[in-house]
C-alpha cells in the first residue's frame, strides 16, 4: 500500500491567528543585520537524527562560502513540526527558510505566508519538478528531492508463486488485478499478491489517466461523482479477485510503521509506495525489491500520466527581512553540487539534473536504482499535479477510509464516491 496518510493538520485556532497576524502587519521576525553586515537566517526542518546531522553539514558548507550569512537551525520531528510552524506564523515569528510539504504548501501560500522565490534558479530542473512548487500565485517552493509513485515487487515471493509480472511499460489495471490475484492463489497462507492501492496518490494517478485530476489549479475538485465511482469500483474489483488482503488486514496496514508493513515483512508480493522508500523497504525485507511503473488504463507508459512528487520543498517566509540572502541559501540547497554530495538522496533524488548526475556515483545501490528510475520515466511524466488547496491535508485519509469501507463491503462504490466528495468539499470550504 502507499505510505499511510499523514493526519496532522494545521490547528484551526492557530490558522485563524495566522490569518489575523498577516492581515495586521507586514513585519517579520528575522534577525536584523549585525553592525558588520552579517545576516542571521533561521531555518526549520523535520527529520531523523541522520538528517539533522547532514543538514548541519549543509549549513556549514554554505556558511564557508558565505561568511556574512549565518544559519540558525531549528528542527524536530514530523509530529510537532506543523503545530509549531502555525504558531510561529501566527505570532509573526516564522523562520526565514522553511522545509515545506505538498499538503501544506497551498494553505500557507494562499494565506500570504510564503515568499515568492523569484531569484532561485530552476533552469536545470525538469519542468514537472520545478512546477511542483508553483501555485497560481507564483513559485512559492522549490523541490528538495523528487519521488515517483512506483510498484515495488518482492522477487522471492514472485518466484515462490511461479507468477511472472507483465511488462511494466504496457500493463493495465486489469493486468495488475489479475496478476496479483494469481499470486495470492498460488502462495502460502498469509501472502498476498498486492497490498492496498489506496490514498490520494493512487486516486490522482487513476484520475489523470482518465483525463481528470484530484484538484484543479484554481483549488477545486478535478473529478465528479461518476469518476470517483469508477475508482471505488476498481477497489471492489481488487477485493472480489482477492488480489489484496481482506479489509481487516488492510486496516492494520494503514497504521503500521513502515518496517512492519506487508512489503517489509515479506507478506505482499507487490506494493504501491513512493520511490524513495525502496532502500528502507529492501533493508527491512532482506530482499532486493524490484522497482516497477504503476499500471495504466491504456497499457502504454507514455500515456500513464505519471508524475513527480516532491519529497519535501524549500520555502521561505514572506516576512523575512532578508529575502535576497534567504533565496541565496535555497539556491545553494537546490543547485549546488557540494550540497548534493552532502545530502545525496536523504530528501529524495535531486531535482537539478546536473546535481543528480554528479551524485549518482556516490549513491547506495538502492538509491542509484531509484535515481535511474526517475531518469527513465522522464519522457513519460505528465504535467505537475495542482498544488493541494487550503483545507486539503485530510483528503488522503478520507479517500483511504472510504476505500477501506468498500473493501469491508459496508458501502457501495457509488455511495463511497458521493460521501467522500461531500466530505472533501466540506473540508475545502
Amino acid at each position: 500500500m502507499l505510505s499511510r496518510a499523514r493526519k496532522s493538520r494545521i490547528p484551526k485556532a492557530a490558522a485563524a491567528m495566522a490569518v489575523l497576524a498577516l492581515a495586521l502587519t507586514g513585519c517579520g521576525a528575522s534577525t536584523p543585520a549585525a553592525s558588520d553586515g552579517t545576516v542571521t537566517l533561521r531555518f526549520s526542518w523535520w527529520g531523523s537524527d541522520v538528517r539533522h546531522k547532514m543538514t548541519e553539514k549543509l549549513i556549514a558548507a554554505f556558511e564557508a562560502e558565505n561568511p556574512k550569512i549565518k544559519i540558525k537551525g531549528e528542527y524536530g520531528d514530523w509530529s510537532g513540526y506543523w503545530d509549531k510552524l502555525a504558531t510561529q506564523v501566527a505570532s509573526q515569528d516564522a523562520p526565514d527558510i522553511i522545509q515545506m510539504d505538498a499538503q501544506y504548501l497551498g494553505e500557507y501560500a494562499e494565506r500570504g505566508a510564503l515568499l515568492e522565490l523569484k531569484d532561485v534558479d530552476l533552469s536545470k530542473f525538469d519542468k514537472a519538478a520545478a512546477d511542483a512548487g508553483k501555485t497560481d500565485g507564483g513559485q512559492f517552493a522549490v523541490t528538495a528531492g523528487m519521488n515517483a509513485l512506483v510498484v515495488l515487487a518482492n522477487p522471492a515471493l514472485l518466484s515462490a508463486s511461479g507468477v511472472s509480472l507483465p511488462d511494466d511499460s504496457s500493463w493495465t489495471w486489469d493486468d495488475y488485478r489479475e496478476t496479483a490475484a494469481a499470486i495470492t492463489s498460488k502462495s502460502k497462507e498469509g501472502v498476498y499478491g498486492s497490498g492496498g492501492v489506496v490514498g490520494d496518490a493512487s486516486f490522482n494517478l487513476w484520475m489523470r489517466q482518465h483525463g481528470k485530476s484530484l484538484f484543479t489549479n484554481d483549488g477545486g475538485l478535478g473529478f465528479d461523482e461518476a469518476d470517483a465511482t469508477e475508482y471505488f469500483e476498481m477497489q471492489a474489483g481488487l477485493r472480489d479477485a482477492k488480489a489484496v488482503p481482506r479489509a481487516s488486514v488492510l486496516t492494520e496496514e494503514i497504521s503500521a510503521p513502515l518496517d512492519q508493513q506487508g512489503l517489509a515483512t515479506n507478506r505482499f508480493a507487490m506494493g504501491w509506495v513512493w520511490s524513495n522508500q525502496l532502500a528502507a523497504l529492501s533493508t527491512a525485507s532482506g530482499q532486493a525489491l524490484e522497482i516497477h511503473r504503476p499500471p495504466s488504463v491504456e497499457g502504454d507508459a507514455m500515456k500513464a500520466q505519471q508524475f513527480y512528487k516532491a519529497s519535501q520543498f524549500w520555502s521561505a517566509s514572506s516576512r523575512t527581512k532578508h529575502p535576497a540572502e534567504t533565496q541565496k541559501f535555497i539556491d545553494f540547497l537546490a543547485n549546488s553540487v557540494e550540497a548534493g554530495e552532502i545530502g545525496l538522496a536523504d530528501r529524495g533524488i535531486p531535482g537539478n539534473s546536473d546535481v543528480r548526475n554528479a551524485v549518482a556515483p556516490k549513491l547506495t545501490p538502492t538509491d542509484a536504482l531509484t535515481a535511474k528510475f526517475i531518469d527513465d520515466i522522464a519522457d513519460e511524466v505528465g504535467e505537475a499535479p495542482a498544488v493541494p488547496p487550503a483545507g486539503s491535508s485530510g483528503v488522503s485519509e478520507v479517500l483511504t477510509r472510504y476505500a477501506t469501507e468498500v473493501h469491508f463491503s459496508r458501502i457501495s462504490p457509488q455511495d463511497a464516491a458521493k460521501k467522500s466528495i461531500e466530505e472533501i468539499k466540506s473540508s475545502l470550504s
